[in-house]
């Protein structure tokens, strides 16, 4: 079927005539946007399902959603058979997400699902908590994360708050498939809508303060600047530095107003030096020692200190993860809770310094595909027989506990908020506690190349350079002999000096591969889950004798990435 064909089922009157109107538009205008709108099907990727808002089988709208909520409910009703079904929802700040969440809400409310509805925008990690503080059987929220403004997206959570993950998910996408969009039912039944608001954000952020609390060491010396990005975490974040005893902070006021535009940024996305430049600004007037922000729905924290020339410098996730683990792992040890059935959670493209750090204390470090939700089977696996401690990824994610089951921006800026306050009182800075890491650990440094390409074309580009990575891996990277080529597609790991495939099944397919080097070096290649993107994650390590080296270290080893990019021809 051609796109015109399948734009055209969409003229059918069992679509509403706004939707009829705007689809005619597309078609008598001849729109390049037709073809991108309309050629596929949106699909479930690492965060859900997550596309720009419009009319077509490839955007985010009112029949993409209700036929995923459709697929969802049929699916819920036959593994939940004779249960009365119970489902909480939240939304964030984008533009529709509250309109959306209604929408969803209605079509389970028409298939006889409870539906627990926030009143209005709500973190990501809160609504993986309330699925389980509520008994839910499952949870879905309106996001699209960091994307630009004209996203939005669905993610789905089953009853251990965790995103969904196979069989579910494969299952779930087969019932989806199946409901045709005049099967959809959209006339909601509202008396089996429960409200639900502050009350929950109380009983979220005592949780997150039990759980990302260790000790009470100069937190009213502490000057914190804040930022939600005009994001959902205006509910939370501030309440919550507040109740854990922070007296000192100072809040963006121009970013703590939601808002699905973004009005002050080119993107929310706390990755990005840019999107915190507004509260970097008022960390020179407050002299604050650590700036935060948050992105658009609350499980993304990027967090800035003090460097070693006193000036404010962002993290990367793999930076703020190292010093937040390192000082869980520490703190466990010095209350005697490690007894070896502890674990820790990475993804395949995080930095290998948490097998240094899990080596360090005497825990496991397992590994997933990239995404939360795989630190949640993690979790869900060995419950009762192994405990979780924390986790995180290098794209700004962390977890303190298994309370949330997904990134948790709140619980960890307690923690990050408390490491700092404990440093401050001992004539260091959090950059410091980093570097004393490092020369335990040996010097990691990381870089990120994303690579964007938009549309169809786009889409063919990136399989295409996944194709030529995979048949044609390169032999050398910043001058050490590639020694090991991980491929998760074949699932197989290619020892170079034997000339030798060994079979991976412990991880499950993915279309991503890594190289390693004889010398440490660590590249990871992906096409975004979520975004028009294909990624290059670069890892490198040296040892660091002192504190003195690390300047000198830290330029070595930019020099090296700059040449691995070049190397893959990434400059």
């Amino acid at each position: 079927m051609t796109t015109l064909e399948k734009a055209k089922l969409w003229l059918h009157e069992s679509f509403d005539e706004e939707t009829r109107s705007a689809v005619q538009l597309l078609i008598d205008g001849n729109s390049p946007d037709l073809e991108d709108s309309f050629y596929r099907p949106l699909e479930f990727g690492t965060g859900g399902m997550r596309g720009i808002m419009g009319v077509g089988t490839n955007r985010l709208n009112k029949y993409t959603l209700g036929q995923a909520t459709q697929g969802l409910a049929n699916y819920m009703l036959k593994q939940f058979p004779g249960e009365k079904i119970k489902v909480a929802i939240a939304y964030d700040v984008r533009n529709n997400s509250k309109e959306f969440g209604k929408l969803v809400a209605d079509v389970l409310t028409a298939n006889g699902i409870k539906v627990l509805l926030f009143k209005d925008h709500r973190p990501t990690p809160e609504l993986s908590f309330t699925v389980r503080d509520k008994h839910c059987h499952g949870g879905i929220v309106l996001t699209a994360s960091h994307n630009p403004p004209e996203y939005n997206g669905y993610k789905v959570y089953w009853n251990d708050g965790a995103q969904i993950v196979p069989p579910h998910d494969e299952a779930i996408i087969a019932e989806v498939l199946s409901v045709q969009f005049d099967k959809i039912k959209f006339n909601g039944n509202d008396d089996l809508i429960e409200w639900i608001g502050e009350e929950q954000d109380d009983v979220y952020i005592d949780a997150c303060i039990e759980n990302s609390t260790y000790q009470n060491v100069g937190k009213e010396n502490l000057n914190i600047v804040f930022t939600s990005i005009h994001g959902t975490t205006y509910t939370t974040v501030p309440k919550a530095l507040e109740k854990a005893g922070f007296k000192k902070i100072d809040l963006v006021k121009e970013q703590m107003i939601p808002s699905g535009n973004f009005p002050t940024v080119d993107s929310p996305n706390p990755e990005e030096p840019a999107a915190l430049e507004m509260a970097m600004d008022l960390a020179k007037i407050t002299n604050a020692d650590i700036v935060i922000g948050t992105d658009p729905d609350g499980d993304r924290l990027g967090i800035a200190v003090r460097n070693l020339d006193g000036e404010i410098e962002l993290l990367n996730g793999n930076q703020t993860n190292t010093i937040l683990t390192y000082y869980i792992l520490n703190e466990w040890r010095k209350q005697g809770r490690i007894t070896g059935k502890e674990f820790i959670g990475s993804t395949i493209v995080t930095s290998d310094i948490f097998f240094d750090i899990a080596q360090k204390f005497g825990v496991q470090c397992k590994v997933g595909l990239t995404g939360f939700k795989w630190i949640g089977k993690m979790i869900r696996d060995v419950e009762g027989q192994e405990k979780f401690i924390c986790g995180g990824e290098e794209s700004f994610g962390f977890m303190t506990g298994d309370f949330v089951r997904d990134k948790d921006s709140c619980g960890s800026i307690v923690l990050a908020c408390e490491i700092a306050a404990w440093c401050k009182a001992n004539g260091r800075t959090m950059y410091d506690y980093l570097i004393e890491i490092y020369q335990e650990t040996g010097m990691y440094y990381e870089g990120l190349v994303n690579l964007v390409r938009k549309g169809r074309d786009g889409a063919e580009e990136i399989q295409n350079m996944m194709k030529d990575f995979r048949e044609n891996p390169p032999k050398q990277l910043a001058g050490s002999p590639v020694a090991e080529v991980k491929d998760f597609k074949e699932q197989t790991n290619f020892i170079v000096s034997r000339n030798e495939k060994q079979v991976m099944n412990d991880i499950p397919k993915s279309n991503v591969l890594i190289y390693y080097t004889e010398d440490g070096t660590k590249v990871c290649v992906r096409p975004s889950g979520t975004e028009p993107k294909i990624k290059f994650y670069i890892s490198v390590k040296e040892d660091l004798a002192s504190a003195a080296d690390f300047r000198d270290q830290q330029k070595s080893l930019e020099e090296k990435i700059n040449r691995v990019k070049n190397d893959l021809q990434l400059t």
